[in-house]
């Protein structure tokens, strides 16, 4: 059985802005999982964004657990909030915001796994 906890990660600081805290990548386990898919917690303070950036071929999902912000993908610009789940297609130019008093958090899901050489950052 494969169980993480939230709270005993640790958020570092990210090539995208973000504070990351990777709670499940397959590349990183000690047994082999199966899965295809890594998953890590996202903070974005208050007031902050992410700098805008890409995945070359994976895709990405964010699930919004807390705050509120907006999401760019490609030129498209949407509100986001808890409870919402957004889709972004691979090799898209995604960076997301923090526009309330309190802190974005969100879950990122990464299929296939991320990869240091699978992202791209566009510019700050």
């Amino acid at each position: 059985m494969l169980i993480r906890d939230i709270r005993d990660g640790v958020h570092e600081r990210v090539m995208d802005n973000s504070l990351l805290c990777e709670l499940l990548h397959p590349g990183r386990e000690a047994a082999p999982t199966g899965m295809r898919y890594s998953i890590a917690h996202a903070r974005v303070p208050a007031g902050e964004r992410t700098f805008p950036h890409r995945l070359k071929t994976a895709s990405e999902v964010y699930y919004i657990l807390d705050g509120e912000g907006c999401m760019h993908i490609d030129g498209e610009t949407a509100s986001v909030r808890p409870g919402q789940a957004i889709y972004i297609p691979p090799g898209a130019v995604q960076w997301i915001e923090s526009t309330a008093a309190s802190d974005l958090i969100f879950l990122c899901l990464v299929d296939p796994m991320w990869r240091e050489d699978e992202e791209e950052l566009i510019g700050r």
